[in-house]
């Protein structure tokens, strides 16, 4: 179903009934990255999954920054008579996941964050970044989606992802070259790592159930989950052996139980 805003038209779908639980997907993704999951819940968890600026099928007029998309989330929410929510986000989902809980805190229940940053520590890194991630969005407009997803596909953090079955590797590049380039491109832009506010300095301020989720062979977040653990007071970590990044995809069964019982203990 589609929810407009003066700014988008969301792409969000809505299965089963339950304890309501909205996920958000990373870069190049979109809602197609949790059948799985959606799949392995018997009736326990109602999912709400939404495509976000720039991917899937969600269309913007305009550009999106996070503070934006944040607050399109929260009009949504609104919409779907959801007062108070369990969030989850994978990477930049993840980074959406935490601005909007350090934004509107009163929504959420629960905050579970797999392979998520609160984005850069100094302005330094920030503008570094940004210049970074405008190069790639050139790259994803000169060179076309397929030429990118070459690339993007290849790069260390997706490493571990070569170990998995043919046919789930091929799941995951379909679900890539399903994007746009100006919409890709256009998400580096206006809600990149650089772009976005840094939380690092509010984590502490949170005071809600936060679940951190990483890989054992992805060390970055592995890394930057323990120094986010330190900062939240009700934050618990989980490292998952032998998975990179994409926890959700790399071990699926032990994600899906981690979020159920967690979500399930916290009613």
């Amino acid at each position: 179903m589609y929810y407009q805003t003066d700014t988008s038209s969301y792409w969000y779908e809505v299965h089963g009934e339950g304890i309501p639980v909205v996920l958000l997907h990373g870069f190049t993704g979109s809602t197609a990255t949790w059948q799985h999951f959606i799949e392995q819940q018997d009736k326990k968890l109602q999912i709400i999954t939404i495509d976000l600026p720039g991917h899937g099928r969600t269309k913007t007029k305009e550009a999106v920054t996070m503070e934006i998309c944040c607050r399109d989330l929260a009009q949504l929410f609104r919409l779907l008579q959801l007062e108070t929510l369990h969030l989850l986000g994978y990477s930049m989902g993840g980074r959406t996941a935490l601005s909007f809980a350090i934004l509107y805190p009163e929504m959420i229940e629960t905050l579970i964050l797999e392979s998520a940053s609160p984005g850069l520590m100094t302005a330094e890194e920030r503008k570094m970044r940004v210049k970074k991630d405008e190069l790639l969005a050139q790259k994803i407009e000169q060179d076309g989606l397929v030429s990118f997803i070459n690339f993007w596909q290849d790069i260390p953090l997706f490493q571990t992802q070569k170990a998995l079955p043919i046919h789930v590797q091929q799941m995951i590049r379909t679900e890539r070259l399903s994007q746009t380039e100006q919409g890709l491109a256009d998400s580096l832009r206006f809600m990149g790592t650089g772009k976005q506010p840094s939380w690092w300095k509010k984590l502490n301020t949170f005071k809600q159930p936060v679940l951190l989720m990483a890989g054992s062979l992805d060390s970055k977040f592995v890394a930057v989950n323990q120094k986010m653990k330190n900062s939240m007071e009700l934050s618990e970590l989980v490292i998952v052996e032998n998975a990179g990044h994409a926890i959700h995809i790399e071990k699926p069964a032990i994600f899906g139980t981690l979020v159920s019982e967690y979500i399930i203990s916290k009613q």
